[in-house]
């Protein structure tokens, strides 16, 4: 069964429908098992290697703002108009995740009493907008992709007005935030290049199509460039500092997914629509944080983003399958 023209495509360039067609299929299984894979060598190289990435710290911006071009260019029209068909439910989804996060990202930084620098670089993660690989994995969970994408999109764009304030609130009690500084590159970094992106596919999108299939490829590349970059300019505290962060993490991504989850069935949307919330919840944009905290605070800061980057796609990959299999055991695969 072929994709319609009008069916959601993925922040990683992969057009999905709603019955799940085998191509598209094996498309997102392939992103979500090859990404964490490349990421995981990425944070190995920069480990073994520092003195190689961590002269690149200045480089990250540049190397998110293809990130977020990419974005741009899988981007359309209908992504847009997808927020007013269903405004109530994206709004639902934008404040669950701009609330819970950064709160989330708060009490586990107090609960861990974690130093400055990890506290405000947790946080941070908590602040940035949805992830770019949610869409794939909840279409890999049979999930509500086109209401993912509506509100992966309008997290993105809010992102420069939601996320210095939620920073300065949260994390200066740890670091000093520049919030006015970190509008400006969220700005530079994120939604220009994502404008720019959508500029090109509306002017050339007979073009643009025929490189989409490199999109994800280009995005998990630079990606994993930001990552090595980041634990190379961490390295010597990681020994000592890794299994804190790591517990940090899988608390924050773990307890994000769940409540995303209940938030999508207290308010009654229904089970695909749930499974949505759960990943554009618990999923961030851990390459923004990156970024953001290399050039806010410090390369320890960026610890979190690095090591939330690999997590968040393989525990997102998980529940994924797991909500998979449980609509498979539904009869008829019928939802609610």
């Amino acid at each position: 069964m072929q994709s319609s023209p009008h069916a959601p495509r993925t922040a990683t360039g992969t057009t999905l429908d709603a019955a799940g067609s085998a191509p598209a299929d094996r498309a997102a299984r392939r992103a979500v098992t090859v990404f964490p894979l490349l990421v995981i060598a990425a944070g190995v190289a920069g480990l073994a290697l520092p003195g190689t990435f961590a002269v690149y710290g200045t480089d990250v911006p540049y190397l998110l703002g293809v990130v977020m071009f990419c974005m741009g260019l899988t981007m359309s029209l209908d992504d847009f108009k997808g927020v007013a068909r269903r405004p109530w439910a994206v709004l639902l989804g934008l404040v669950a995740h701009y609330v819970i996060m950064p709160g989330l990202g708060w009490l586990i930084a107090h609960l861990l009493h974690l130093s400055p620098a990890l506290a405000a670089g947790v946080i941070l993660v908590g602040c940035a907008p949805s992830g770019t690989a949610s869409n794939v994995v909840t279409y890999l969970a049979r999930g509500d992709v086109a209401l993912s994408v509506s509100v992966a999109t309008v997290s993105t764009v809010l992102a420069p007005l939601l996320t210095p304030p939620l920073t300065l609130l949260l994390a200066g009690q740890y670091l000093p935030v520049d919030a006015g500084s970190m509008v400006t590159d969220i700005l530079k970094t994120v939604l220009l290049p994502v404008i720019a992106g959508l500029v090109v596919r509306l002017a050339a999108g007979r073009y643009v199509e025929r490189v989409l299939g490199a999109m994800p490829w280009l995005s998990s590349l630079a990606i994993a460039v930001i990552v090595a970059v980041v634990v190379a300019g961490s390295a010597h505290a990681l020994k000592s500092a890794a299994l804190t962060v790591l517990l940090a993490v899988v608390l924050h991504n773990g307890c994000g997914l769940a409540l995303g989850y209940g938030c999508g069935r207290l308010a009654r949307l229904g089970r695909p629509a749930s499974r949505a919330m759960a990943f554009e919840v618990g999923m961030q944009n851990s390459g923004l944080a990156a970024s953001l905290a290399t050039a806010h605070f410090s390369p320890l800061a960026a610890l979190p983003a690095a090591v939330f980057s690999v997590w968040h796609n393989i525990s997102g990959a998980l529940v994924a399958a797991g909500m998979a299999r449980r609509t498979h055991r539904t009869p008829g695969g019928a939802e609610e």
